[in-house]
């Protein structure tokens, strides 16, 4: 295996810490439920992205590239993340968001704008063709640019989740717990299938269950197919040996709700019963939903008492504000 030998770039202060969420385990009555605080990195606001932005940004300084381009919707926690990472390591950052701009710019948006990100806005139809075309006139204008997918989810990006894998395994045996299940929020795939490899690379015998934002497993672009192209490629990028099939992927899709940054009811009481029991925040279109769904999950007594269940926070808290006026609503 040669993760170590991977170009990086240092972005966040590793491993991140787990929490035993006591009083929130106690409110939903069911397993003991600890916290993966990945929305504790410390670029940016924090979330799961830096992890995958240390080995695409290594990989775009190692290649002599001066640009960094991405997309997602205008609230990205990944742009938001991609604009910051950029100013730490010297680069320009230009990011294709779908979506029209906004009266007010808050949450996400808002700090793209104070990390200097140059935005290019596009209806979602056209943002693959919109982020290329970007790539190819800045191509034109002498720099040279390096295009990230959507999320950072590629075999480069998901090598920073296999060494989360391998975080982990080393705090569970300092803190001598051992879960049956890892639960966290799965969109763009390269997180789920990082931790799918690095879970088998570790022999990880618990679930490790990604509870979709908005993909589905069948359809027009079904997600298994996906995640299992990036896993394997990842294998293949830090030699691993592994062969990952779509039957190793857990996946629940029971969760999505009116639709991708729609958030109601279920995220919103997510957001309410772990910031007064514990404190912590969650962002309303990735982690309230994941947590949302392992709430309904316990009740529906899928997990129960005896069990232990580790939440991945995957980070997203800067989403609140551009939710401001739902959040006032609901609690």
């Amino acid at each position: 295996m040669n993760i170590e030998n991977l170009p990086r770039f240092h972005l966040a202060e590793f491993p991140t810490p787990i929490h035993h969420l006591k009083a929130f385990s106690k409110l939903e009555k069911g397993p003991a439920i600890f916290m993966k605080r990945d929305d504790l990195t410390s670029l940016g606001m924090g979330g799961n992205k830096t992890r995958k932005l240390e080995f695409l940004i290594g990989e775009a300084l190692d290649q002599g590239c001066d640009t960094l381009v991405t997309a997602g919707g205008i609230q990205s926690n990944h742009c938001r993340l991609t604009a910051a990472a950029a100013r730490r390591a010297g680069l320009e950052c230009h990011l294709v968001l779908n979506g029209t701009p906004p009266e007010m710019i808050n949450g996400n948006l808002l700090l793209d704008r104070i990390f200097g990100a140059k935005i290019h806005y596009c209806t979602r139809p056209e943002r693959d063709e919109t982020l290329y075309k970007v790539a190819k006139d800045l191509s034109k204008k002498g720099r040279k640019p390096y295009v990230i997918p959507v999320g950072g989810s590629n075999s480069t990006g998901a090598v920073g989740y296999v060494n989360a894998m391998l975080e982990l395994e080393t705090q569970m045996n300092q803190m001598k717990i051992m879960p049956d299940a890892i639960v966290f929020a799965t969109s763009s795939g390269g997180t789920q299938a990082g931790l799918t490899l690095g879970a088998r690379m570790t022999g990880f015998k618990g679930l490790v269950l990604g509870i979709s934002i908005d993909q589905t497993k069948t359809g027009n672009q079904p997600f298994p197919p996906i995640l299992t192209k990036i896993a394997n490629e990842t294998s293949l990028r830090i030699g691993a040996g592994i062969q990952i099939n779509e039957a190793d992927f857990s996946l629940n899709c029971d969760y999505l709700g009116a639709g991708y940054a729609v958030p109601g009811d279920l995220e919103f009481n997510a957001i309410r019963d772990l910031a007064l029991t514990e404190g912590i925040l969650l962002g309303p279109v990735y982690t309230a939903r994941a947590m949302g769904g392992l709430m309904d999950l316990i009740r529906k007594g899928v997990f129960t008492k005896n069990q232990t269940i580790l939440f991945w926070h995957t980070g997203g808290t800067p989403e609140l504000f551009a939710w401001a006026d739902q959040c006032c609503q609901a609690f």
